[in-house]
């Protein structure tokens, strides 16, 4: 019997060093939106791109790991993530105290302006006193969701929530809206820069409360998975030194997108 033991232990210490490759083998399965240009959207034929996307592939290369990209509307992102859906999120997806509280973070990987979007022309000096009685669109589960619950509508704006930021832009240019509030670049990109943004504008002040929009957008991974978080971490360091994600940022920006 003690032979029979030590054979099965001997077996088991082969068997340990495989099933680690095995599991360094397995695809980083990734939840993402595609849906908030120029960050992540789809091609005429349907296929996956923007900076977030290429960001994804570039740091999977670094790991030696395949990217397994799975879609999800932003607002179930962090439920699917904690059902085993996936094993991170990479879509554009704020660094924030109330997201810690359900989940991991990796560093930064960009970090862009919040702006209001209106009418070309509009003045907005003290946004509290000059949006009183407007509507103002957000995309739902946002940091800037919570931002005008929290600060908008109790000063007599209306909060307007929606599944998407492109439908935020289809209300603002069929005149249902008055505003959005979103990224600075993602405006700018997927609304102002196209025929239906003719008219519109950025306007009104930069905002930039930490308690709110954070510290730059993160790859969230499940609640303890520090290993991972840690490695995704050190594939950001390494692509931001070998010169990958200037040549990823510079596809789609003409500024230093991951900020301060």
């Amino acid at each position: 019997m003690k032979k029979i033991a030590l054979l099965g232990a001997m077996a088991l210490s082969l068997l340990s060093p495989l099933a680690a490759v095995a599991d360094e083998a397995k695809p980083l399965r990734i939840g993402i939106e595609a849906a908030y240009p120029p960050f992540a959207y789809k091609t005429p034929d349907g296929k996956i791109t923007g900076f977030d996307y290429d960001i994804g592939n570039a740091l999977c290369a670094e790991m030696k790991v395949e990217c397994k990209w799975i879609e999800q509307e932003f607002d179930g992102l962090i439920p699917a993530l904690k059902v085993r859906k996936f094993d991170a999120i990479l879509s554009s997806m704020t660094i924030t105290d109330e997201r810690k509280k359900s989940v991991d973070f990796t560093g930064k990987y960009y970090q862009t302006p919040i702006k209001l979007a209106m009418k070309a022309g509009t003045v907005i000096n003290d946004p509290l006193v000059d949006l009183k009685g407007k509507k103002v669109g957000v995309q739902r589960a946002s940091t800037y969701d919570r931002f005008a619950t929290e600060v908008y509508a109790p000063a007599g704006i209306e909060v307007v929530r929606y599944s998407s930021q492109n439908e935020v832009f289809l209300d603002m240019t069929s005149g249902r809206l008055d505003a959005t509030l979103a990224d600075a670049v993602n405006i700018d990109d997927g609304f102002l820069k196209t025929e239906a943004g003719k008219g519109f504008a950025l306007v009104g002040p930069d905002y930039t409360d930490p308690k709110y929009f954070g510290e730059g957008a993160g790859i969230a991974v499940r609640k303890g998975d520090k290993a991972l978080a840690d490695k995704i971490t050190a594939a950001i360091a390494a692509i931001r030194a070998n010169g990958k994600y200037k040549e990823v940022q510079d596809k789609y920006f003409q500024f230093d997108v991951y900020g301060n």
